[in-house]
Order: structure tokens, then C-alpha cells, then sequence
């Protein structure tokens, strides 16, 4: 169940009718979740689609045409939009392919739905576009918040291109806020759902060294913190979605250990992840990232699940 009861205000609309959120990516975990956070506010979601829409609640589109959407008339007078698609950056080995469909899929979107929203009469308020971490690249023990510097390596590259893309709406006054995502920790489709079955059989363990760190975010602050940042029009740029307490993988392998109470005994080497999942591995399995939510903390955010101990407990009640 998604905890979803943090009393937040959704910006106010002057008509008695649900205020009209767009959001892509909305069939994933995240997106799944958020559309249920904003129904129990009373929030229409109009939901962006690439195949043919079912319902009066889709919105076909497709980025690499010029117009992105053939009928943007219902997006006249929307409350705000959430970008969330891109392809997932761990599903396999990065192909020369693969990289050009994660490239495409973020900011070649994000550049034409920005640009979409620029050419209303009357664009939304606010873009929320999908960002991650992975933009710093590796910094080892480095303490990371939202004025470092981006990092090196492909996934640095495109997460540059990807906040760069949404430039189209900052110039029309749309107030863009890039969510640099961690990790993502809750039930579902998510980063858990693949490791969960290799550790109930035993078979989990640090990945190489165990020393590198992981920023994580459990899905309900995850949500909770978009709801947040929609409701503060002072708040815009790269915002870390993360928690306040990151974890070196040895900590969060043995944490999710002893929630499944189950061993983990056997570590992956860094040679042999490197060599079945070639620069995938390296710049998401064994980079470390120890980034801290520094403007959501500032801003007043209250985490209801600041450890990971409390995130893994809450993601397999």
C-alpha cells in the first residue's frame, strides 16, 4: 500500500473542476503510484501514450514527429506536467543501439514535450522532468547535493542533455524542476523486484568492493517529495530525489539480508560484472554516488523513511 496520507496541497486552481495533470511514463512503478496519489486528491491525469489511446484519459503522442502531438488542445490549461518516461538504463548491456534508444527516449522527449508546451496559449505553471543521479558520475566518497558539478561518462553525458532538453519551457516561463532520482525502493516493477528473488534464494551479495555508495529514495518519499515540490513555486532546477542517509552497497546488501532473513555470502567481483554487463556495470552497479537531498531538506521536507532499514521494511510490509 502506498503511503500517500502526508497532508500536501496541490497548487489551486480557480475552477471548481479537478485541476488536469499531464504525466508520461505513467504505466511504470513510479508513474502507476503517482496516479493513484493524485486520484485521491481529486486530480484528473491525462496520461501520454505512444500507442493508440483507450480512453479519454490518453493522449497519443510521438516524439520524433514534428508536431510530438497532433491535438494539443487538451493540454490547454493544464495545473502542471510530470515527465517521467526513458528507457531503463539496467535492463542489459549497453549496445551502441541501447544507448541511442536511452538517449532518445529522455531527452529527445523531453526536448519535444517541452517545446510542445512552450507553443500554448496557455502552458502549465510547472514541468517536473525526470532526472537521476547518475548525472554526477562516480565521486567515490565525495558528498554530493544539487550545486555540484556533473560527473563524467555516458550517463553523466545524457542526464546533462536530458535537463538541458527541457530548456524550450524555461524560455516560455514554466517554472522546470529536473528530479534527479536515486534509487527507487518499493514494491512493483522497480530496482527491488530484480534483486528480490536472487536474494531470497541465498544467493545475494555485495557487488565488487561493497564500498561504493548508493542514493536511494523509498517510492512513498519519492511520491510524497513530488507532491511537495509541485505545491513550492520557489522551488525549481535540479532537485535530489534521495534520501538524507545513503548507503554503501555492502550496508544496504546486508540490510536487505536480514529483512528477507536470508544470508548474503556471495559477492558478484567487480571483474565479472564488468565482463557480463560490460559499461553498464560500471557506471551504475559499481559507481558510487553518496548525493544529499540538500533543497528538499532545506525547503522543509519531512522523510518518513530516512534509513533504509525503515525503507526496506515499508517496501515489503
Amino acid at each position: 500500500m502506498y503511503w500517500v496520507e502526508r497532508k500536501t496541497r496541490l497548487p489551486v486552481t480557480m475552477t471548481a473542476q479537478p485541476a488536469s495533470y499531464l504525466v508520461s511514463g505513467a504505466s511504470g512503478m513510479l508513474g502507476s503510484a503517482l496516479r493513484q496519489a493524485l486520484a485521491a486528491r481529486n486530480v484528473r491525469v491525462l496520461q501520454l501514450v505512444r500507442r493508440a489511446p483507450v480512453s479519454a484519459e490518453e493522449l497519443q503522442w510521438n516524439p520524433a514527429a514534428a508536431p510530438a502531438i497532433a491535438d494539443s488542445e487538451p493540454l490547454e490549461g493544464l495545473a502542471a506536467a510530470i515527465h517521467l518516461s526513458g528507457a531503463n538504463v539496467a535492463a542489459h548491456r549497453w549496445t551502441r543501439a541501447y544507448k541511442r534508444e536511452m538517449t532518445a527516449s529522455r531527452v529527445d522527449s523531453t526536448r519535444a514535450l517541452a517545446a510542445t508546451l512552450a507553443r500554448l496559449r496557455q502552458p502549465p505553471p510547472v514541468l517536473l522532468v525526470a532526472s537521476a543521479v547518475g548525472l554526477y558520475g562516480s565521486r567515490g566518497e565525495e558528498l554530493l547535493d544539487e550545486t555540484s558539478a556533473a560527473g563524467s561518462g555516458f550517463l553523466a553525458d545524457v542526464c546533462r542533455q536530458w535537463e538541458t532538453a527541457a530548456q524550450p519551457a524555461v524560455d516560455a516561463g514554466v517554472r522546470v524542476v529536473n528530479l534527479r532520482f536515486g534509487v527507487v525502493l518499493g514494491p512493483g516493477s522497480g530496482a527491488l523486484a530484480r534483486m528480490e528473488p536472487v536474494f531470497r534464494l541465498g544467493l545475494g551479495g555485495k557487488l565488487g568492493s561493497g564500498r561504493q555508495w548508493m542514493s536511494w529514495i523509498s517510492l512513498d518519499d519519492a511520491l510524497a517529495a513530488i507532491l511537495f515540490v509541485l505545491d513550492r513555486p520557489s522551488i525549481e532546477g535540479p532537485v535530489n530525489l534521495t534520501a538524507p542517509n545513503p548507503v554503501t552497497n555492502a550496508d544496504f546488501t546486508r540490510t536487505l539480508a536480514r529483512e528477507l532473513h536470508r544470508p548474503a555470502i556471495l559477492p558478484v567481483p567487480a571483474p565479472a560484472l564488468r565482463l557480463a554487463l560490460g559499461e553498464m556495470a560500471g557506471e551504475t552497479l559499481l559507481s558510487s554516488a553518496r548525493v544529499y537531498p540538500s533543497k528538499l531538506t532545506a525547503a522543509g521536507f519531512r522523510f518518513a523513511h530516512p534509513t533504509i532499514t525503515r525503507a526496506l521494511a515499508a517496501a515489503f510490509e
